[in-house]
């Protein structure tokens, strides 16, 4: 899939003001810090689409792009970010919820996670409540040159084995490093595949 346009449209916290039709919907979701807004930007071409910064936390609203005014993509904002307090934790678990939840248009949501690290407990259980609860969703792992291959392979083995454990096939899953533009054609033919199937 070329991606020939990409449009910031609207941010807010309300899925009602969310835009309205049924073009699909792709969504980007992850710990805070994980490299969401520097994927988003490598997957559309466009370094100035999302807002990237090293402060763990800034994406705190729901913002819809949409990409060759065919579909859009969603930035959701990140989850776990430990020094937003109880009560603005819960604010964005609400917002994180009512989306996913809720939202019709919402297609596939695309679980961002740093492959550098071994299994997080708050990843792991998100991605059982997702089970849980239906949502179609895909695995990025992220800064895949952060480390090396052999690593990167020991730690995509050492997280195949935790899923193994409470789900019996995994989700799609991608590699990307938005550094070197890996991953992007795979996730870009992905969504075009899913897109395909509604014309």
């Amino acid at each position: 899939m070329e991606v020939k346009s990409a449009k910031f449209v609207i941010s807010n916290t309300d899925i009602r003001k969310c835009p309205a039709g049924t073009l699909p919907e792709y969504a980007f979701i992850g710990r805070s810090n994980v490299g969401k807004s520097s994927l988003i930007n490598m997957l559309t071409n466009n370094k100035h689409l999302a807002m990237t910064s090293q402060t763990p936390g800034k994406t705190q609203l729901i913002n819809h792009f949409i990409i060759n005014d065919k579909w859009y993509l969603v930035d959701l904002p990140g989850y776990g970010y430990a020094q937003r307090g109880k009560k603005g934790r819960e604010n964005i678990r609400k917002i994180i919820e009512n989306y996913i939840l809720d939202r019709e248009q919402l297609t596939n949501l695309f679980v961002l996670i740093d492959c550098r690290h071994e299994p997080q407990k708050i990843d792991i259980e998100f991605m059982e409540w997702l089970g849980e609860s239906g949502i179609p969703f895909s695995i990025i792992f992220t800064k895949t040159d952060k480390i090396s291959k052999h690593k990167l392979s020991e730690n995509f083995e050492i997280y195949r084995k935790k899923m193994f454990e409470s789900w019996e096939e995994l989700p799609p899953v991608f590699i990307s490093s938005s550094e070197k533009k890996e991953g992007r054609e795979e996730i870009l033919e992905y969504i075009d595949r899913i897109n395909s199937s509604f014309d």
